[in-house]
């Protein structure tokens, strides 16, 4: 069977327009089913075990944790459903992962205020966070900038305003919910003509990314469990060569990086 190419220059001609010329609007419609999402997950959080992969099924678990200690890093594909049903989310598509490191002799409270350093986040997750800043707290609860460079096929760039509420349950113990508040992508970054999209029409590679850490100190050291759950465009038909690798795979990817970067630095501290 003979294939059909696309020719050099056209290819290119896409990539530098496909992605401004397939800008998506986000819909109260899928925001509403977005929230949903987000209230059923976290009551099934709440009627979990602390960690995640504690509710895994012998022998996996044990597995798990072994592996875990051996320097590994676990990660898996969540999909939460409401009384036996997918959630449908129109308009949109919902990316839930979770994943989890261990790093031994950490306590609790050096990997929370790892965690709280928004200042120093863009010298410790570069090249993913480009700029970060703490902008206000009061108690347990953070108001932080921060900048997100993602690459896959495309560059996607993203100034992103953030809440986190951190909570030590327990002596052992700790969690923390971080929400996106405003996401807006941004053109042309680092240069004079720099300059951000309207928020909710853009391309709709980031449009909610929800973020969930719990910390347990166990076993000679701390687990980290990282829990996200993302909200991106759909994808298009005839642009999922373009569009497809970085709305699908980019928040598993971001969130590895994310948990040994974590483990990286607290190890070096």
């Amino acid at each position: 069977m003979q294939r059909t190419c696309m020719p050099i220059p056209v290819v290119v001609l896409s990539l530098l327009t496909a992605p401004a010329a397939v800008a998506a609007d986000l819909q109260p419609r899928t925001v509403t089913a977005f929230d949903r999402y987000v209230r059923v997950s976290e009551a099934q959080m709440s009627a979990d075990p602390f960690l995640r992969i504690d509710g895994l099924r012998e022998p996996d678990r044990a597995a798990r944790l072994a592996e875990l200690k051996r320097g590994d890093v676990w990660i898996d594909r969540v999909v939460t459903q409401e009384s036996g049903k997918a959630i449908d989310v129109a308009g949109g598509l919902i990316h839930h992962w979770v994943g989890a490191v261990f790093i031994a002799g950490v306590k609790v409270d050096e990997a929370v205020t790892l965690l709280q350093d928004y200042d120093h986040h863009a010298e410790i997750y570069q090249p993913r966070v480009a700029r970060s800043k703490l902008e206000s707290r009061s108690g347990d609860v953070f108001q932080a900038y921060l900048r997100f460079y993602m690459k896959k096929v495309i560059t996607v760039v993203v100034n992103t305003d953030n809440e986190a509420r951190f909570m030590r349950i327990a002596p052992d113990r700790a969690q923390s919910r971080i929400y996106s508040l405003r996401i807006a992508e941004v053109e042309d970054p680092d240069t004079p003509q720099e300059r951000e999209r309207p928020v909710g029409h853009d391309g709709g590679y980031l449009w909610r990314l929800y973020t969930y850490w719990r910390f347990l100190e166990r076993d000679g050291g701390t687990y980290l469990e990282c829990e996200s759950i993302t909200l991106t465009r759909g994808i298009p038909i005839g642009l999922g060569w373009l569009i497809g690798p970085f709305v699908t795979s980019i928040p598993r990817e971001s969130l590895e990086f994310t948990l040994l970067k974590t483990r990286e630095t607290l190890m070096r501290r």
